[in-house]
C-alpha cells in the first residue's frame, strides 16, 4: 500500500472527529426521517427525505474521502450506473460498452437506452483501445472485467476518449479505490456497486457515482433528486460502518487471493486460469502499473457444469452465491447469469477465512471432484 493510501485508511475511521461537540456519539448516528423541521426560508438545511439526509451526507463524506471526488450515494450499483448514464446523455448519442463486462449494464442499454435513440456498441476490455472512439459520446469500462477479469489501460483509454471528445466511465467495482484509482488515471466517472466489498457483509445493496466534474456531480445529483432513486438511512448507514473496515478486510482478501491462485496454478482439475497478480496473466504487467493491489477475484474453469457445482457445493468453507466481496469465501458458475462462458466457468471470491483453512478446504473440494 502507498503511503497515499496508509493515510487515506487510517484517516477514514475518524472523519467525524472535527464536527464532534462533547457528549456526541463516535459511532455514525442513524436519522431515520422522511421530513425535517424546515419553518421559513429553510435553504441549506435538510427538509425532505428525497432531496438529502444526515446519513447519506456521512456515508458520501466516506467515499469522498476514498475517491478523493465528490461522490453521489445510490441505493445499488445499477442505480448508480443508470444515473451516469441517464444524467448526461441524449437522444443521438452513441456510447461503446464492455462485451464481457457486469452484463446488466449491457441489457440497461439495450432494453431502455436504445428506445430512446441512444445506441450502442460492444468491445473487449482487453482490446478496447482498438477502433478508437470517433463518434462516441461516452466510453464505459469496468476493468478488471466481471467475470473474466481482463484489463484495459485506463490512462491510454482516457487520453483517447478525451481527444475524441467523449467522457470515460469507469466501473471500479472489483477493485475498490484501495486497490485502484481510475480518476487518477483519467477517468471522468467513477461507478461502483458498494453492495460487495465496501460494505463487506453482503446485507445491503448501495452505490456510488464520483467525479472531479462539478458539473457531472450536479446532474447526477439532479437525477438521484427527480427521479427518486436515492439509498435509505439504515443502508446508508450499514455501509458507513462497512467502510470503516474495508482497508483491513481488503487487505486480507487481497492477500489470502494471491496465495490461493498462486496454488490452483498446480491443481489438475483447473484451466484457464485468471488472476491478474500472477506472473503469467495477460494482464499482470498493466495491473502492476495500474492497479495498487491485484484484488480477490479469481476465475477459472472447471471439466463441466457437474463439476463445477459439485466443487462450490462441496467446499466447507465456500458459499455458493451471486455477487462478490463479503466477509465469507463464494463461487458462482457464472454461465447460469447469463455471460458468455464455458458451462464449469467459475468466478471465485476470496473472502476473510484465515487462508490455510480457505485453502486446504478448496484443495479438498477440488481433490473430491477430480479422483
Amino acid at each position: 500500500m502507498s503511503e497515499t493510501a496508509k493515510s487515506r485508511a487510517a484517516a477514514l475511521p475518524h472523519l467525524r472527529r472535527s464536527g464532534l461537540a462533547m457528549g456526541d456519539s463516535i459511532p455514525l448516528p442513524l436519522t431515520m426521517a422522511a421530513i425535517f423541521h424546515a419553518p421559513g426560508d429553510a435553504t441549506g438545511f435538510n427538509q425532505y427525505g428525497r432531496f438529502s439526509n444526515p446519513t447519506w451526507d456521512a456515508v458520501e463524506h466516506m467515499l469522498a474521502h476514498l475517491e478523493d471526488a465528490p461522490c453521489v450515494a445510490f441505493p445499488s450499483g445499477m442505480a448508480a450506473i443508470s444515473a451516469a448514464f441517464f444524467a448526461v446523455l441524449k437522444t443521438g448519442d452513441r456510447i461503446l460498452l464492455p462485451s464481457d463486462g457486469y452484463h446488466t449494464t449491457r441489457a440497461l442499454a439495450d432494453r431502455f437506452l436504445k428506445p430512446l435513440g441512444i445506441t450502442y456498441d460492444v468491445r473487449p476490455t482487453s482490446t478496447f483501445l482498438d477502433g478508437g472512439f470517433d463518434g462516441y459520446r461516452l466510453a464505459f469500462v469496468e476493468t478488471p472485467a466481471n467475470p473474466g477479469l481482463d484489463i484495459c489501460d485506463i490512462a491510454a483509454v482516457a487520453d483517447a476518449v478525451h481527444k475524441a471528445g467523449a467522457i470515460l466511465v469507469v466501473d471500479n467495482t472489483t477493485m475498490t479505490p484501495f486497490g485502484q484509482r481510475p480518476l487518477d488515471h483519467g477517468a471522468d466517472i467513477v461507478v461502483a456497486a458498494d453492495t460487495k466489498a465496501p460494505n463487506g457483509h453482503s446485507d445491503v445493496l448501495f452505490g456510488h457515482v464520483a467525479s472531479r466534474n462539478a458539473d457531472i456531480i450536479a446532474a447526477v445529483t439532479g437525477w438521484r433528486e427527480v427521479s427518486g432513486s436515492i439509498p435509505g438511512p439504515f443502508e446508508a448507514w450499514l455501509v458507513h460502518r462497512g467502510l470503516e473496515t474495508l482497508d483491513v478486510r481488503f487487505d486480507r482478501m487481497c492477500s489470502s487471493a494471491e496465495v490461493i491462485a498462486r496454488r490452483l496454478q498446480g491443481h489438475r482439475a483447473i484451466s484457464g486460469l485468471r488472476y491478474p497478480g500472477l506472473e503469467g496473466d495477460p494482464s499482470h504487467n498493466l495491473a502492476r502499473a495500474q492497479m495498487e493491489r491485484f484484488g480477490f477475484l479469481i476465475s477459472f474453469e472447471l471439466a463441466s457444469e457437474a463439476k463445477a457445482e459439485d466443487f462450490i457445493n462441496s467446499c466447507e468453507l465456500m458459499q455458493a452465491a451471486t455477487s462478490f466481496g463479503g466477509v465469507h469465501t463464494s463461487a458462482e458458475r457464472r454461465l447460469k447469469r447469463g455471460d458468455a462462458v464455458h458451462a464449469g466457468f467459475v468466478r471465485l471470491s476470496v473472502g476473510c477465512e484465515p487462508v490455510e483453512e480457505l485453502w486446504k478446504a478448496i484443495e479438498a473440494s477440488l481433490d473430491k471432484i477430480s479422483g
